[in-house]
Formats: C-alpha cells, structure tokens, sequence
C-alpha cells in the first residue's frame, strides 16, 4: 500500500494570512479520501489546522487515515507551522484514537445541553445588567485571562492584545449593550459575586440555540455554587430567548469548571485536540 496525497487545486489565501488547500488521499493513482489543512490565523502564522479528514468507507481500517495524518503533518511543516490542531465529534471514537495513537492531546472540547424547564435560582441570588463600570472592569479581567489562553496555544506575545481587541469589537460592538449578548452580574445576599455573558443570536457552534461565552466568579467567592448559579442563569436566558440547546467551550485542564458542567447534564459534542510539530 502506498498512500500519498495530491492537490485537488490551488492553494487558497486571503488578505489577513490565512492559507488552505484541499488534497485527494491516494493509493497510487487512486483516490481513497480528502483531506483539507489550513493554516488557523486565530493563534498566529504558524498555526496549522486538519480542518477536514474524510476516507472512502470501503478504504477504512487499512492505515489509510494514519498515513494520509503523518503526511497532513509534513505538509504544514514546509508551510512553517511548529503545531497542529484538529476538532474529532466525540462519537468518532476511531478518530480519537487514532490521533491519541498520533501523539494529539486535548486541549479543550465543546459541550452541550437540551433545556426542558427553566430552573429556579437559589435565594439570595440575583442577576442584573452589566452597566459600563461593570463592563470596563470584567473587560480588564477578561483580556487577563485571555491572555493567558492565547499565550498557551502560540500566540505571539506582541500580537495578544490586539487580537483580543480586535475580537471584542467584533463581538460586543456596543459593550453590554450589543444586541443578540447577554451580559449579567451575579450578585448573592446584595454583594457582587460573578459574571456571565451568554451569546443568543449568531452562535459560534453548529446545533445550538445560544452559546456561554463566559462564566467567573469573583476569586474569593469560588467554592459556594455560584458558578452552579450562573449556569442555571444562562439556561433560563436561553430557554427566554426560545432557545432549547445551550453550548459551551471548556479547557481540558479547568477540572472544576469540567466537573460543574457534566454535573449539570453537559455532554461532549466535540473533542477539540493539538500536537506540537518539532
């Protein structure tokens, strides 16, 4: 067996860096599968991205996916990519081990609930509208934290701040104010205590009605349920809105917050994994 890939047309670009092509995987001259890799301008120029694998059914179980993921690899090494990052459904259980067998670890994975009723929150417990003092404030915070995410995945360190702000703006135009956001403040017993912001129109993940983009609670509030709270906010902000599914992304190493969520009935939908190219 010789399994090789092949360009199926040119390689694509766009004015901001990004770079893809599709290829055909081969067994000699025959075509058993695709493969389409990109490079994810998200986290940087040398972040490379398996955006779609696909083998012909009667070609599966023969190696022919291993092969055609090693040469994936070589390919974005000649594009000066130092990682790789692919999303696996997580009932493709052979795709997940094929890529754990691979050397790919997860780093983060998208969940997802159904909503029936709308939950009641605990007494004591209240949310109302970020104002701008509110905003200015979690914006500090949050671009902190973001910070950090995007400095583990590549980012180079004198890009961060301008993608965060170039991401805000994007999304919260109009600060709390945005239409299709919902940001809240948490407050138990008339202290503030966290934040929320549930997106409800535009949603960033496929199948789902609304998207949490951010829970936190205030650091030494942590441990009392009020992340618990915040949740059962966002499911009742959802079901308001009409909505039935609510999504969300959760980093791997968070083990309380992946704990919170699976508490709550969230299951994975996706397993979103990365493996350095040295």
């Amino acid at each position: 067996m010789t399994t090789t890939l092949r360009p199926r047309g040119p390689e694509e670009r766009t004015a901001d860096g990004a770079r893809s092509r599709t290829y055909a995987i081969c067994d000699n001259a025959r075509t058993v599968g695709t493969v389409r890799l990109a490079v994810d301008v998200r986290y940087g120029p040398t972040a490379g991205r398996v955006a779609e694998l696909a083998v012909d059914p009667p070609e599966r179980r023969r190696g022919r996916a291993a092969v055609a993921l090693l040469a994936a690899e070589e390919v974005l090494r000649g594009w000066g990519c130092d990682q790789v990052a692919a999303s696996v459904p997580a009932a493709a259980e052979g795709a997940l081990g094929l890529a754990a067998a691979l050397g790919y670890t997860e780093r983060n994975r998208s969940m997802a609930k159904s909503l029936t009723d709308q939950p009641p929150l605990p007494a004591g417990s209240a949310l109302r509208p970020m104002n701008d003092a509110d905003f200015a404030a979690w914006r500090e915070r949050d671009s902190r934290r973001q910070a950090e995410a995007l400095a583990a995945r590549g980012v180079p360190a004198d890009e961060i701040d301008a993608r965060f702000a170039r991401d805000l703006a994007a999304l919260l135009p109009d600060g709390p104010a945005t239409a299709g956001m919902l940001l809240r403040v948490l407050a138990h017993d008339g202290a503030d205590v966290g934040t929320l912001w549930v997106c409800l129109s535009g949603v960033p993940f496929p199948g789902a009605d609304a998207w949490v983009y951010s829970v936190e609670v205030d650091e030494s509030r942590r441990g009392r349920g009020h992340g618990r709270t915040l949740m059962l906010a966002a499911e009742r902000a959802c079901l308001a809105a009409g909505g039935r599914d609510l999504g969300l992304n959760v980093y791997t190493d968070n083990t309380p917050a992946l704990r919170l969520y699976e508490s709550l009935g969230y299951r994975t939908v996706e397993h979103h994994l990365a493996k350095p190219l040295l």
